[in-house]
């Protein structure tokens, strides 16, 4: 069903490590670098096993906008179910984390999942910008999760 591509409005940049005596230090967002539409409003980490995925799931009116730095490396999928997309139908894969940094706008609407492929724990950032069950946590969450079903049309690998 789905055709390999690349997805309109998703935003892949390479994230640049500054090493020193000290170690390292990477800017995961810059206000100067993102339109206003996916700016973000809350933050958080995760931390994912090796051979773990989250996802697939989908947002009505949430973007992400995740950071794969590492200790690990993780595979990322994503599909485009937006009928309105000028990439309606494609579906696309990335590798990021320790060997790859990266970060990534995940538009509204886009089905999403990532996969813990190395050998250890690894941490993902997250900055959405919606607030995680709205303001004060009463709102109802806005996710479509689709990894529970078992007729699902979105599998990884």
């Amino acid at each position: 069903m789905f055709e390999v591509g690349e997805i309109y409005d998703v935003g892949i940049k390479s994230l640049k490590k500054y090493n020193d005596e000290r170690g390292w230090l990477i800017e995961l967002f810059r206000h100067d670098e993102m339109e206003e539409e996916f700016l973000p409003v809350m933050s958080y980490i995760s931390q994912t096993k090796p051979g773990v995925a989250r996802g697939p799931h989908e947002h009505v009116d949430q973007a992400d906008y995740f950071c794969f730095i590492g200790p690990s490396n993780f595979k990322i999928y994503l599909w485009d179910s937006r009928k309105d997309s000028p990439s309606f139908n494609k579906k696309m894969t990335i590798v990021g984390g320790e060997e790859n940094p990266i970060s990534m706008i995940v538009p509204k609407g886009v089905v999403h999942a990532y996969k813990n492929i190395g050998d250890k724990a690894g941490i993902v950032f997250n900055a959405p910008n919606r607030l995680f069950a709205g303001e004060n946590k009463k709102e109802k969450v806005d996710e479509i999760r689709h990894e529970d079903k078992a007729d699902s049309i979105y599998n990884l690998d």
